[in-house]
């Protein structure tokens, strides 16, 4: 008779991301997941087989915890270049520490480094182009361009907050989507 599980695969995952978080990707062994979760080392190494394999289980989880935000914020969000600021205002990795978003960047490149996680990764840009797409443009051949020139927008915003730190990241790369959005679109318009 199998034993009942006193900790779900699910807490065990999300324990793991929150360290990684806080303490970056090289912090999460067994040992210290099971620390987080009240297991031995050797009980999580029965559920995955290796640190790699862990690692990936970990970051698909997080993958699809971002897929339900963007649909959540796709569903909710109107059909406005407004709409498609608040949409990624709203994506902004809100942390507790300065060290935040550099480890942020830290398990980025974790997801960089293996395939099936890239692959999730460029699967969710697509997604995240065309939800954008639709809020800029009715012309369904421009939305994709403009979606994907946004969101690279917003990526590039919140580098350039991290280095200066200066103000609330909200309002300033909020600020900075809605600038991008007056000019391009405006140009859209011109040339259109």
């Amino acid at each position: 008779m199998a034993r009942t599980r006193t900790v779900s695969d699910e807490a065990i995952l999300d324990a793991a991301m929150a360290l990684m978080v806080r303490e970056g990707p090289e912090a999460v062994t067994f040992a210290a997941v099971g620390r987080e979760v009240g297991l031995s080392a050797a009980t999580l190494v029965q559920r995955h087989a290796t640190k790699a394999e862990f690692l990936r289980a970990v970051l698909l989880r997080a993958w699809d915890r971002l897929d339900e935000q963007t649909a959540q914020l796709d569903a909710s969000a109107e059909l406005s270049p407004e709409g498609a600021v608040q949409m990624l205002v709203a994506m902004f990795p809100v942390g507790e520490g300065e060290t935040d978003f550099a480890q942020g960047l830290l398990i980025l490149r974790e997801d960089m480094r293996d395939a099936a996680l890239r692959e999730r990764g460029a699967q969710w840009g697509v997604t995240l182009a065309q939800a954008l797409g639709r809020r800029l443009s009715d012309d369904p051949q421009r939305q994709p361009i403009l979606g994907r020139l946004m969101a690279s927008q917003w990526q590039g915003a919140q580098i350039w907050w991290a280095f200066e730190r200066q103000g609330d990241p909200a309002g300033v790369i909020g600020a900075e989507l809605r600038r991008w959005c007056e000019l391009v679109l405006k140009a859209e318009r011109v040339a259109g």
